[in-house]
């Protein structure tokens, strides 16, 4: 296959693996306050989040040698910057973002509402 095509199709699948990399990390944090094993629950999503990126990482290595390899990582921080980009803490209220609180500074000391 053609590199340009392995290096388009490794950036692609590292933004979409990212993604769901980190949309599985805030799916994790929304659940774990009315978990009854919340240990449980931390441990077995990192391992299936570490196990499909680390998959992918693999084929997309595989596919492109170190090219595929720094496509993959570039989408993945794509996917990254973009997720937190998105959810920041100081942003205002945006539909399914972790930050749906706003901070409220008093004097010295934070307070959230």
């Amino acid at each position: 296959m053609n590199t340009s095509v392995v290096i388009i199709l490794s950036l692609a699948a590292g933004a979409g693996l990212g993604g769901a990399y980190f949309g599985g990390l805030w799916l994790t944090l929304r659940r774990l306050p009315g978990s009854p094993h919340p240990g449980t629950l931390v441990f077995g999503s990192y391992l299936g989040r570490l196990g499909i990126c680390l998959a992918g990482l693999y084929l997309a290595a595989a596919a492109g040698g170190w090219q595929g390899l720094l496509a993959f990582l570039a989408g993945v921080m794509a996917a990254r910057c973009l997720l937190v980009q998105r959810c920041r803490p100081g942003r205002r209220k945006t539909p399914g973002c972790v930050a749906e609180r706003a901070v409220v500074t008093t004097g010295e000391e934070r307070v959230w509402n």
